[in-house]
């Protein structure tokens, strides 16, 4: 299947209330307005294909953009590749749903994640928090550094209020993560969500919004799902 191809797929799948969605959450042209559960099909007769999924996210369209996260082959990608797609991505739904989810399937995600994290831009720390939190919700506790991440956790505790907006999002999101999903160090996550409290989320023209972690958390932890591990990182 070659771009053209699926482009003409993509756009016949379009639903016009999808794009306004995506549109009001960051999104601009072009785009058709596809939603994800509906791009399986195409996925499974294509599955992976890193020349195909390139030309995609090349379109600057957000559905191929999207649609070439899914196809990509991450283990086929370097780190400037992933610069190269993070350099793309112009709002939280690439940087966090396509990009950092693609690098939590490679081996280097944990390398390039954390110079994300430590590069002072937005959607970047945005996505190696995202990624952090793909990985944890996925690959054994045994892969990661309990030293690390409790530094993680401390560097949140200490700078999350003064964060840009979506790098809060994601932030707030990686406490959440280690605190359901990595067991050695829950306590820890515990404390550190209590002590954040309340994340405010400003909003252009919309009011704020409030991030809980600490709730959020008790929550997975009474419906018994601490220690959750997904199957897989992407659909």
């Amino acid at each position: 299947m070659d771009l053209q191809t699926v482009m003409q797929e993509l756009e016949a799948l379009s639903k016009e209330r999808t794009k306004k969605m995506y549109i009001s959450n960051g999104a601009h042209e072009p785009l058709f307005g596809v939603a994800t559960g509906a791009m399986k099909p195409i996925a499974k007769k294509i599955k992976r294909n890193q020349p195909l999924a390139e030309e995609l996210y090349a379109t600057g369209n957000y559905d191929a953009m999207y649609f070439a996260g899914i196809i990509a082959d991450p283990e086929a990608m370097t780190e400037a590749d992933f610069d190269r797609w993070m350099d793309d991505a112009y709002f939280y739904m690439l940087s966090d749903y396509v990009v950092a989810v693609t690098l939590a399937e490679a081996d280097i995600a944990q390398a390039v994640a954390d110079k994300w994290i430590e590069s002072g831009e937005e959607l970047r720390m945005s996505g190696g928090w995202s990624c952090y939190c793909w990985l944890l919700g996925n690959r054994p506790d045994a892969e990661f550094s309990e030293e690390k991440l409790a530094k993680m956790l401390d560097k949140v505790k200490d700078t999350i209020h003064d964060s840009p907006e979506r790098t809060k999002s994601a932030m707030n999101n990686f406490v959440y993560t280690v605190g359901v999903s990595y067991l050695p160090l829950h306590e820890k996550a515990v404390e550190t969500a209590k002590a954040i409290g309340p994340v405010e989320m400003k909003r252009d023209k919309k009011k704020s919004s409030f991030l809980h972690a600490s709730e959020n958390i008790q929550k997975e932890v009474d419906r018994g799902k601490l220690g959750f591990k997904r199957k897989y990182v992407r659909c």
